[in-house]
């Protein structure tokens, strides 16, 4: 990686253009950025609602690269992951969570390395034929009953 002092770029042809404040402290297995698609894995958001908060809350701001694809820093996602406690946990409005983010500072960069989450894999189809049969079995059972009480 050849860093400048307006722009990194990296060896496999990606050039990104930011102020870098100290960067003899980024260690160089370190990722810098990251896209929108492993921003979704990391936070277990869909692309949509990033975007989405992106338009409503103003302090979230990632820099596009010159395709114009979005790229996050860790701060950035640092802030996604506290906005999504805000509205999923603690069940602020989105308009509670514009008022709290006004006093928000983020955490200054530790350099942790953000992971991705593994994403849960979609149901599985029922193999098991018993398991199968009973299931037929209680749902006769069930519209029968419901028949009999209407």
């Amino acid at each position: 990686m050849i860093v400048g002092q307006d722009f990194a770029y990296c060896g496999d042809g990606r050039t990104f253009f930011a102020h870098f404040a100290i960067v003899d402290e980024i260690p160089r297995d370190q990722k810098l950025y990251y896209s929108i698609s492993e921003v979704a894995k990391i936070t277990d958001l869909e692309q949509y609602v990033l975007r989405y908060w992106e338009s409503e809350f103003e302090q979230l701001k990632p820099a596009k690269n010159r395709a114009g694809n979005r790229i996050y820093t860790n701060r950035e996602i640092k802030l996604i992951l506290y906005i999504k406690k805000l509205l999923r946990d603690e069940r602020y409005t989105i308009e509670g969570a514009k008022q709290v983010l006004k006093t928000y500072t983020p955490e200054a960069d530790t350099g942790e390395q953000m992971e991705l989450i593994d994403v849960p894999k979609s149901r599985t189809k029922i193999k098991d034929e018993l398991l199968r049969a009973d299931l037929g079995e209680t749902k006769e059972f069930l519209q029968e009953l419901l028949k009999k009480l209407a």
